[in-house]
């Protein structure tokens, strides 16, 4: 084995084992935050860690329509945002942004979504149903956003590689117009992506009792909820090594713990609109996202010609 393939192995094992392990800690960080703004004391540091290992440790109970579908979706919703993990630059050259390009990185992000739209069919309850149609509006007018300001980087780049595009150079000497509107328009829908209030609509626990995953317990439910503090991980990465590449360049480890710093700074941000935001309805978040839409369409168009 050569070395550049031992170093690719050894960093996937990395970009695999951070996010694992810091997940939940980000998911502790988001939750006493959340307490602190509305005056309570809130759960300790490492509690979404104790309530992972306690979902691990139940019965895996058999309540849904199509079990074996349950199984797989709960599997896969995982494993595609490890894979995601291994194409984002962690603080270090991401393993394979050089065997993959921006579409494979948009199917995969979208992969996640549909594997909540396949847990919730397989559970086969009105809550599961209800939950599974929101989710499905609200993809179907949100994935076009991130996938138009990804092409745009690809645009701006002159490649769809994504070590072209992730690699901290596409907007380190000077944003384009389009570069600023699609960083606006990302920061704007944040929420959306990774599911937190106003926008965790599918869920929504005081209506739907959390809609997809209603049916789902044990370490079903455990993997569902350690992919969702994966993806919070995951879309904060994405957004810093998009629009805020500077010091990436950085030798170890100052380089890395920058970024590990603006990971954290937006893990803030989307706390503090969380705990200050009321939950939207479908149709207003449906309707906000489209309008996001066609600002990110007008974007594409410019960058398209260079602006």
């Amino acid at each position: 084995m050569d070395r550049s393939a031992l170093t690719a192995i050894l960093t996937a094992i990395y970009n695999v084992a951070a996010v694992l392990a810091l997940a939940p800690l980000l998911e502790g960080v988001l939750r006493r935050i959340t307490a602190r703004i509305q005056s309570r004391q809130g759960p300790p540091l490492l509690q979404p860690y104790f309530d992972l290992l306690k979902l691990l440790g139940k019965e895996d109970i058999e309540s849904g329509e199509t079990p074996v579908m349950q199984r797989f979706a709960a599997c896969l919703t995982l494993a595609s945002a490890l894979t995601v993990a291994c194409m984002v630059p962690l603080g270090f050259a991401a393993p394979l942004q050089g065997s993959a390009d921006v579409i494979v990185l948009v199917y995969l992000l979208t992969l996640c979504g549909i594997c909540t739209l396949l847990a919730g069919l397989a559970a086969g309850s009105t809550y599961s149903l209800v939950g599974i149609s929101r989710e499905m509006m609200a993809m179907i007018s949100l994935e076009p956003l991130f996938a138009a300001a990804i092409i745009a980087a690809a645009v701006d780049a002159r490649s769809f590689r994504l070590g072209s595009v992730l690699n901290g150079s596409v907007y380190r000497t000077g944003f384009p117009i389009s570069g600023v509107v699609f960083a606006v328009v990302l920061l704007f829908s944040f929420q959306g992506f990774v599911q937190r209030l106003p926008f965790d609509i599918s869920e929504a626990e005081t209506e739907l009792m959390e809609g997809p995953l209603m049916e789902y317990s044990g370490p079903k439910l455990a993997l569902f909820k350690y992919a969702q503090m994966v993806k919070l991980v995951i879309y904060c990465a994405l957004f810093v090594g998009l629009f805020v590449p500077w010091g990436s360049a950085l030798p170890f480890p100052f380089g890395w713990a920058l970024f590990w710093i603006k990971v954290s700074a937006l893990v803030v941000l989307v706390t503090l609109i969380a705990a200050t935001h009321a939950r939207y309805r479908i149709d207003q978040a449906v309707r906000y996202f489209l309008a996001m839409l066609v600002v990110s369409v007008v974007a594409l168009a410019l960058a398209s010609y260079g602006y």
